[in-house]
């Protein structure tokens, strides 16, 4: 038996169960980065994961804070729609409108936001300096709302974000008008394009010294696609892109990038940090992240 498969061996009465709620869910890595620091803290918390949609999702968060759990990852496409079932609501989440960690604090759920911070954490460890840059974001939703928004507090210049012109482009026009009025403080100009426009999205790319897909294009079943299929001319070497998508580790759009010679993030390591945040939310420790690194990921992070 592997030493993290050992957690499970403990499990008692007095376990306490953290979960994820999310569809599909089969592909996530939380639970064994979760369960692997609770087995080298010597902790007594089981992680589980639960196949939960939109549709399900008021009574499984009812249900959760019915049972006393610590609390619960929310992922796609669960994120947004989380918000409006929990009683209060950290700024992270607030800010970026979307929650993907949520802590029952005495039977109250306070929603919190860990993946803005645990995408920009990502790239400082792979050397990005933000300071003064211009960022392409492709998005809207519950990862690239927190995304932009943390982007904005890192320093950054300009952001365009692109979204695809149907029912939820509003979602962009939202996230860009909360950028350029609520947080003008940060000197930051938000543009918010139809990802249709090609000329616009070639221009902006152009321009940005990130390019950052925050959808969910280029995971299964949508992995033989990438955002800039019909244009990977506007990969250059000096662009630095990024993908929130982790499975596949490498996806279609990274392996564009790196044909193209620009330096290919995967979604990774903004797993690792945003999953510390919560980690560190639902116990009160400090997740051993080297060790969990090593075992969990290898040396793909």
């Amino acid at each position: 038996m592997n030493n993290y498969d050992k957690n499970l061996a403990k499990i008692d009465a007095k376990t306490t169960l953290v979960g994820l709620l999310a569809t599909p869910i089969g592909h996530s890595v939380s639970p064994q980065m979760h369960n692997v620091g609770y087995t080298i803290s010597g902790l007594n918390y089981a992680y589980l994961a639960f196949e939960v949609g939109p549709d399900k999702l008021k009574e499984t968060v009812e249900g959760m804070k019915a049972m006393g759990v610590a609390g619960f990852n929310v992922s796609m496409p669960n994120k947004i729609d989380v918000i409006q079932y929990l009683d209060e609501l950290d700024d992270t989440a607030k800010f970026s409108r979307a929650s993907n960690t949520v802590v029952n604090q005495n039977g109250k759920l306070i929603g919190y936001n860990t993946d803005g911070l645990g995408y920009v954490k990502n790239l400082e460890e792979h050397g990005v300096e933000l300071q003064g840059k211009k960022v392409t974001l492709v998005g809207s939703g519950g990862a690239a709302t927190p995304i932009a928004i943390q982007l904005v507090q890192s320093g950054i210049k300009e952001i365009s974000i692109f979204a695809r012109n149907d029912k939820f482009f509003s979602a962009a026009e939202e996230n860009a008008a909360y950028i350029n009025n609520e947080m003008k403080d940060f000197g930051v100009k938000a543009n918010v394009f139809p990802l249709e426009d090609k000329e616009a999205f070639r221009k902006e790319i152009a321009e940005s010294a990130v390019l950052a897909n925050a959808t969910s294009l280029g995971m299964k079943p949508l992995d033989e696609l990438s955002i800039v299929d019909d244009m990977t001319d506007v990969l250059r070497k000096d662009l630095i892109v990024t993908d929130v998508v982790y499975n596949p580790r490498k996806t279609k759009l990274l392996t564009q990038a790196e044909a193209a010679g620009a330096k290919a993030i995967n979604g990774l390591g903004m797993v690792l940090w945003q999953g510390a945040l919560a980690y560190k939310l639902f116990t009160g420790e400090d997740m051993p992240i080297a060790e969990v690194k090593e075992i969990v990921f290898g040396k793909e992070v």
